[in-house]
């Protein structure tokens, strides 16, 4: 194994721990601070806490299937897809930064909601926004994990897009 190697992965669990780490502390001080469906305005009617326990996916998505196929479906399969993903961040050589950095806020993500799912038969989701336009569901540290790793990707691809326009005019 090469020293970048060793680095990658030193750097991408470093990642993945810390959003873990994020995810489980806040989730503990709300489990032990905010009754179920209690209600605290942070910011107003912007930003609100309240508790609830999703026995589903994002949006209670699939909190009606047996039991069973919940731990198929919301355990085994999500650490299967990202234990493979994370195969895949470590082997690629060309992987870039920021993808590197997603990749791992979506694993460290991904994983914080499946320890929850595997200890609680459901995940402590607390905090709500609203801001004109946007409403959100209520929504976890991890769930932002996902979120700010699916955006690393997302700027990844634009740059990408945006390098290839300018070698392409570069090479006119």
């Amino acid at each position: 194994m090469k020293v970048k190697k060793q680095i990658k992965i030193l750097f991408a669990l470093i990642i993945i721990i810390s959003n873990i780490s994020c995810d489980q502390i806040s989730k503990k001080k709300v489990r032990e601070k905010i009754s179920i469906n209690e209600t605290i305005k942070v910011l107003g009617d912007n930003f609100i806490l309240t508790k609830v326990e999703n026995t589903g996916a994002a949006l209670s998505l699939g909190s009606n299937l047996h039991p069973d196929l919940k731990i198929i479906f919301l355990q085994i399969l999500p650490l299967i897809g990202l234990f493979f993903v994370f195969i895949y961040m470590v082997r690629d050589k060309k992987i870039t930064q920021l993808n590197l950095f997603g990749l791992s806020f979506i694993i460290g993500g991904g994983i914080g909601n499946i320890y929850d799912r595997i200890l609680y038969n459901s995940v402590t989701d607390f905090m709500y926004l609203e801001y004109g336009f946007l409403h959100t569901g209520i929504f976890n540290m991890a769930d932002v994990s996902v979120v700010v790793g699916t955006l690393f990707i997302v700027l990844n691809i634009i740059v990408f897009e945006m390098n290839k326009k300018r070698h392409k005019t570069v090479s006119l």
